[in-house]
């Protein structure tokens, strides 16, 4: 149902465990409903480590801020810059998969992390 509704999770608690305002507990968890979308990894930032993602139509799709350390080093070995900034490398595309939370109200992925290289 959550899937077919498209809804972004749900939440499983102890029937008899009250909600603590503030604080995580294992009493409640909260089950996220991914969305999968394959993308192009585009550019790199310079400063701290983030990729910018663009969808398949070359739309910005956003950033990602965290890959394992075993995927960036086979994005370390992969990429070849064709421009850059102050700001970015921008490199040729480099197809991957990619899970995320949902959309933003400007469209972009929310929380994107890498699923596999495509």
């Amino acid at each position: 149902m959550i899937k077919q509704q498209d809804l972004e999770g749900i939440v499983l608690k102890k029937s008899d465990s009250f909600y603590d305002i503030g604080k995580r507990s294992y009493n409640w968890l909260k089950v996220i409903n991914y969305q999968y979308e394959d993308v192009y990894i585009t550019g790199i930032r310079k400063d701290e480590f983030g990729v910018l993602l663009s969808f398949l139509d070359g739309k910005p799709a956003g950033l990602m801020e965290f890959i394992p350390p075993n995927d960036r080093k086979k994005l370390n070995s992969m990429y070849k810059v064709h421009s850059e900034n102050d700001k970015f490398l921008f490199i040729e595309p480099i197809k991957c998969r990619v899970k995320y939370r949902n959309l933003t109200k400007q469209g972009k992925l929310r929380i994107p992390s890498i699923v596999e290289w495509l």
